[in-house]
Protein backbone atom coordinates (compact mmCIF):
# COMPACT_ATOMS: atom_id res chain seq x y z
CA UNK A 1 0.00 0.00 0.00
CA UNK A 2 1.14 3.58 -0.90
CA UNK A 3 1.03 6.53 1.44
CA UNK A 4 -1.98 7.93 -1.28
CA UNK A 5 -4.13 5.03 -1.15
CA UNK A 6 -4.17 6.28 2.43
CA UNK A 7 -4.37 9.73 2.44
CA UNK A 8 -4.71 10.73 -1.19
CA UNK A 9 -2.93 14.20 -2.04
CA UNK A 10 -5.81 16.52 -1.98
CA UNK A 11 -6.81 15.71 1.32
CA UNK A 12 -5.02 16.94 4.27
CA UNK A 13 -6.73 14.19 6.70
CA UNK A 14 -8.90 11.48 7.06
CA UNK A 15 -11.04 10.15 10.01
CA UNK A 16 -10.51 6.98 11.53
CA UNK A 17 -12.98 5.62 13.67
CA UNK A 18 -14.26 8.61 14.53
CA UNK A 19 -10.49 10.25 15.61
CA UNK A 20 -9.12 12.72 12.74
CA UNK A 21 -5.52 12.29 11.41
CA UNK A 22 -4.26 14.66 9.31
CA UNK A 23 -0.91 14.57 6.97
CA UNK A 24 1.83 15.17 8.86
CA UNK A 25 0.94 13.59 12.67
CA UNK A 26 4.02 11.15 12.42
CA UNK A 27 6.62 14.03 11.76
CA UNK A 28 5.09 15.76 14.14
CA UNK A 29 5.42 13.03 16.78
CA UNK A 30 9.51 12.69 15.69
CA UNK A 31 10.29 16.13 16.24
CA UNK A 32 8.15 16.40 19.48
CA UNK A 33 9.85 13.32 20.91
CA UNK A 34 13.14 14.42 20.02
CA UNK A 35 12.35 17.72 22.03
CA UNK A 36 11.38 15.51 24.88
CA UNK A 37 14.12 12.83 25.09
CA UNK A 38 16.85 16.17 24.71
CA UNK A 39 17.89 16.95 27.99
CA UNK A 40 19.10 20.44 26.72
CA UNK A 41 15.70 21.64 26.16
CA UNK A 42 14.56 24.30 27.62
CA UNK A 43 11.66 23.80 30.05
CA UNK A 44 9.10 26.13 27.99
CA UNK A 45 10.30 23.75 25.02
CA UNK A 46 9.67 20.80 26.63
CA UNK A 47 6.48 21.44 28.03
CA UNK A 48 4.83 22.81 24.17
CA UNK A 49 5.95 19.17 23.13
CA UNK A 50 4.15 17.41 25.64
CA UNK A 51 0.81 19.31 24.94
CA UNK A 52 1.46 18.67 21.26
CA UNK A 53 2.19 14.80 21.60
CA UNK A 54 -0.90 14.53 24.27
CA UNK A 55 -2.96 15.88 21.76
CA UNK A 56 -2.10 13.61 18.72
CA UNK A 57 -1.58 10.66 20.55
CA UNK A 58 -5.37 9.56 19.80
CA UNK A 59 -4.28 10.07 16.26
CA UNK A 60 -1.29 8.07 16.79
CA UNK A 61 -3.22 5.53 18.33
CA UNK A 62 -6.25 5.12 15.56
CA UNK A 63 -3.36 4.47 12.71
CA UNK A 64 -2.09 1.63 15.14
CA UNK A 65 1.90 3.16 15.44
CA UNK A 66 2.32 1.47 18.47
CA UNK A 67 0.82 -1.62 17.78
CA UNK A 68 3.56 -1.76 15.07
CA UNK A 69 6.86 -0.13 16.56
CA UNK A 70 8.47 0.07 19.73
CA UNK A 71 9.48 3.49 21.59
CA UNK A 72 12.84 2.87 21.74
CA UNK A 73 13.43 5.57 24.71
CA UNK A 74 12.22 4.10 27.79
CA UNK A 75 11.15 7.48 29.43
CA UNK A 76 9.31 8.36 26.47
CA UNK A 77 7.67 5.07 25.48
CA UNK A 78 6.79 5.12 29.39
CA UNK A 79 5.12 8.46 29.44
CA UNK A 80 3.52 7.69 25.76
CA UNK A 81 1.87 4.79 27.71
CA UNK A 82 0.97 6.67 30.33
CA UNK A 83 -0.94 9.41 28.37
Amino acid sequence: MRAEQILPDHLSQVERNGTTIRKGTVAAFLANARVLIDPTQEPGARDEAEADLIAMLPALRATGLFEVLEIRDPALRAWVQAH
